[in-house]
């Protein structure tokens, strides 16, 4: 195993810090990933360490000046700062791989006959707040492939299956919710529009250029099938209902270890944060461009600076290196990160792989 070192300057911080101070402060951030809870220097003393509880008390109190440890309330014990999480994270932390069996299990839960990449995505998010006890969230791709066939297929009086087809050979089935009053000839005469003017535009084009061309065409179509195309083309392409391009499952598992006021409050504006679906994209959207898996702790995100929270993100592409989504864990600063980072990692690459058709 060797350490884990993504790219951030805060691993310099290391230099300052003799073996002794080093070796204290590792022993006493695993400890806390690990209970949770504050360690003194009698704990320290009787797990191994060469030296009194006073020498180590020293040692703790210069890594709290240093702003790496901190004393809750009136306890003797350190926790450490979301700082000192950072310099752990960064120059300490060892992380290894997925056994096989771990891959298998990330596979099989992934990969199924007949599962489209919705599903995968699904099923990703699931997995990832079930094995990792956070929450796990995904950005769904934006699809950039020109559209060949829009279908309206009737399920019931008040709700429609719409089969749309691209470019690119994929195909997505997407529910949507109708008006009251939308007829059979609506839906077909909405497909009919939709299919005479979409051909080669992406959804996010269309959406842009074509209220010009719905307005002129009202005459044509009745009211409820010019709605029918409008609520689409808004919904399909992202619009103002962004939040069907993110994925949050798991929210339960952050109440797990919340026993304490001050842990009910901070889950408690976590689940506010979860919310805030247009800058939770914004946060994957950036470890999209980083185009590498990356850390966030507390305060280094605006949305997450009140709750104290960590994420761990990776982007997932294409056989061709682009881009195209996130995946990733929400959870209590004290992540277990030596297992999330391999696991977000690898989850990544297999959606990656799907995407390519590879599974």
């Amino acid at each position: 195993m060797t350490p884990f070192q993504p790219p951030s300057p805060a691993a310099s911080g290391l230099a300052g810090l003799d073996a002794r101070a080093r070796d204290i402060f590792r022993r006493i951030v695993e400890s806390y990933l690990e209970t949770g809870e504050p360690v003194g220097s009698r704990t320290l003393s009787r797990g191994g360490i060469q030296l009194s509880p006073a020498s180590i008390r020293n040692t703790m109190q210069d890594l709290t000046q240093l702003g790496l440890l901190a004393a809750p309330h009136t306890s003797a014990g350190r926790l450490p700062t979301h700082a000192g999480l950072r310099l752990f994270v960064d120059g300490l932390l060892e992380v290894g791989d997925l056994t096989t069996e771990e891959r298998r299990a990330v596979d099989a839960r992934l990969v199924g006959k007949g599962r489209g990449f919705d599903e995968a995505l699904e099923a990703a998010s699931d997995l990832l707040s079930g094995l990792a006890g956070g929450a796990g969230v995904v950005a769904a791709p934006i699809r950039e492939a020109g559209v060949k066939h829009v279908e309206f297929v009737a399920l019931s009086s008040d709700q429609t299956l719409v089969v749309l087809v691209f470019d690119d050979g994929a195909i997505e089935n997407r529910l949507m919710r109708l008006q009251p009053g939308v007829t059979p000839a609506s839906l077909q005469s909405a497909s009919n529009f939709l299919n005479a003017r979409l051909r080669g535009r992406t959804l996010a084009e269309a959406q842009g250029e074509m209220a010009a061309e719905l307005a002129a065409a009202r005459a044509e179509l009745d009211a409820t099938a010019a709605r029918l195309v409008e609520d689409g083309l808004a919904g399909w392409s992202g619009g103002e209902t962004r939040d069907r391009s993110l994925i949050v499952r798991g929210r339960a598992n952050l109440l797990q270890d919340a026993s304490a006021l001050a842990d009910l409050e901070r889950v408690r504006q976590l689940f506010d944060d979860l919310e805030e679906t247009e800058q939770l994209i914004g946060l994957l959207d950036g470890v999209k461009a980083a185009q590498g898996l990356r850390i966030f702790i507390g305060s280094e995100t605006r949305l997450f600076s009140l709750s104290g929270s960590a994420v761990v993100a990776a982007p997932y592409m294409t056989g061709q290196q682009k881009v195209v989504g996130a995946i990733g864990v929400i959870g209590p600063a004290r992540l277990n990160y030596a297992r999330v980072i391999p696991l977000v990692d690898y989850t990544a690459r297999v959606l990656g792989r799907i995407m390519d058709g590879q599974d």
